[in-house]
């Protein structure tokens, strides 16, 4: 009796530091893998923040400043473009500010429903950040540089 009592604690003593370290080994893993899915000059968006007020998140791509708005849709989808009319952003107002459910060009008034975000391409409308341009990932949106 005295030999399988010491056995068992013997056991206990490797197996459970040795399960926690294995524990211990997968976090970090995961942890790892997780940090490295975004890569360097990805814009990392939290999901949680997005709402039916638009937000607008700075970018700089290739030394230009952007600003790419994310926003809850009625639907409950969340759409990305970037601030920037078509058509007007030549002029230096071509961006967008929010006025209820739409978004209106701060050079030519234009208005564009918030639903309309990545559906309606061209003409007066917010550059869309098309699906394969982004990912849920981790409870964050990452839009691919």
């Amino acid at each position: 009796m005295y030999n399988l009592e010491k056995k068992r604690n013997i056991v206990s003593a490797v197996c459970i530091p040795l399960f926690f370290t294995m524990f211990a080994a997968g976090i970090l893993l995961y942890l790892e893998m997780s940090a490295q899915a975004a890569a360097p000059g990805d814009l990392i968006i939290p999901a949680s923040e997005i709402s039916p007020a638009a937000r607008f998140y700075p970018v700089e791509i290739d030394g230009v400043k952007l600003e790419v708005i994310a926003v809850k849709a009625p639907d409950g989808s969340i759409r990305t473009a970037f601030n920037t009319c078509q058509i007007c952003f030549d002029s230096g107002r071509g961006y967008y500010k929010q006025s209820g459910n739409a978004l209106v060009c701060q050079n030519c008034g234009s208005r564009f429903a918030i639903s309309q975000i990545e559906v309606v391409r061209g003409g007066c409308n917010p550059v869309p950040i098309l699906p394969e341009n982004k990912k849920l990932e981790g409870g964050n949106i990452v839009i691919t540089r």
